[in-house]
């Protein structure tokens, strides 16, 4: 099962990829909890991310994973089901005054939550304008909030899908079979490749896959995908590999590499078994 770049699962995770890497210039380094090591965090900061479609979906799970507070919107009954479903948001309510209590307790306690209305964003918006609520952070090319006037949008850091830097690879991996039992062995793995207090940027890569499973729902149930540093990128390429062909990971895995310079692609197979 190899990672088709146009399986939808893989288009998912590259957007809410560029998306995580657009939110980072505006996170602080985690010192709340000792377990984070100075990840980073939109922890007691508002993001504002618009229509809950595709795009602001990966948009919300880069949130999420940064541990933001979040409110969108949609009026489509089964956009609300399958975010809720899938774990993109927390909690669908009806009214802006609902959506903002359970926004100011977990702005207060510095902890991630999406909400979105079961309303059109228009509608929504121009409720935030009267009551003069002010998001840290605003997508606003899926949004309406740039119709209005500049002293509301002063507050707001404008955020946009981040280009893929060429300096960065791109690894992802997939479970042939038994994905719930292999897929956190291999994660662990990877986990050991990304090596902070060497490369410091891979914070954010570890957080991200440490909790970007959570908010992906069913598009994540067999399958990885991580943006880190060339060397940690080889590192994981090889050694999970390594760990599938000497037995420790007991069945068939896929991984790829990506970069500027090109994609490697490899199926690892356990000792005795062979490729379907």
């Amino acid at each position: 099962m190899e990672m088709n770049p146009e399986h939808a699962a893989f288009v998912f995770a590259v957007c809410a990829d560029r998306y995580y890497r657009a939110l980072l210039p505006f996170a602080r380094p985690d010192v709340a909890r000792p377990d984070a090591q100075g990840e980073p965090t939109l922890g007691g900061q508002l993001l504002y991310a618009g229509e809950l479609d595709d795009e602001g979906r990966a948009l919300v799970v880069a949130a999420n994973v940064l541990g933001a507070a979040t409110l969108t919107m949609t009026a489509d009954p089964s956009a609300q089901r399958r975010a809720v479903r899938d774990g993109v948001v927390d909690f669908v309510v009806t009214t802006l005054d609902e959506a903002l209590r359970i926004l100011k307790n977990q702005l207060r306690k510095r902890e991630a939550v999406a909400v979105s209305v079961a309303a059109k964003p228009q509608t929504i918006e121009w409720e935030m304008e009267e009551r003069g609520v002010q998001p840290d952070l605003v997508a606003y090319a899926l949004s309406g909030l740039a119709r209005f006037p500049p002293e509301f949008q002063a507050h707001a850091h404008r955020v946009e899908p981040a280009a893929t830097p060429g300096d960065r690879s791109v690894v992802t991996w997939t479970a042939e079979a038994a994905a719930p039992i292999w897929l956190p062995k291999l994660d662990a793995l990877a986990l050991e490749c990304l090596k902070p207090e060497e490369r410091p940027t891979e914070l954010a890569a570890r957080r991200w896959l440490r909790l970007a499973p959570r908010y992906f729902g069913r598009l994540a149930e067999d399958r990885r995908i991580v943006s880190c540093e060339p060397t940690a990128a080889q590192e994981i390429f090889n050694r999970v590999q390594s760990a599938v062909k000497q037995g420790h990971i007991g069945v068939p895995v896929w991984i790829t590499m990506s970069s500027g310079a090109g994609t490697q692609s490899a199926q690892a197979t356990p000792p005795g078994q062979t490729i379907a």
